[in-house]
C-alpha cells in the first residue's frame, strides 16, 4: 500500500466517523442540546474576541493619526 492510499483510506474512514457521529448527535435530543449550547458558547465567546483583535491590529497597521496625508481641497468639520 502506497502512501497515497493509505491517506485516502485514512481520510474516507475519518470522515464515515464524523459523519456517523453527527447523526448520532443529531439523532439523540440530550446530545444535539449539549452540542447546540456548545455552539452557541462558542459563537458568542470566540466571534467577538475575533472581530475585537481584527478591528484592534487593523488600527495598529494604520499608523498614527499624523501618518496620513491630508487631502487637498478636503474641508475639515468643525
Amino acid at each position: 500500500m502506497t502512501q497515497t492510499s493509505a491517506e485516502k483510506i485514512a481520510n474516507v474512514v475519518i470522515g464515515v466517523a464524523a459523519v456517523g457521529a453527527a447523526y448520532y448527535v443529531l439523532k439523540t435530543p440530550r446530545l444535539r442540546r449539549i452540542a447546540w449550547q456548545m455552539s452557541v458558547a462558542a459563537l458568542t465567546g470566540t466571534l467577538p474576541a475575533w472581530i475585537t483583535r481584527e478591528i484592534r491590529e487593523s488600527w495598529e497597521a494604520a499608523g498614527e493619526p499624523g501618518d496620513v496625508p491630508e487631502l487637498e481641497g478636503a474641508s475639515r468639520a468643525s
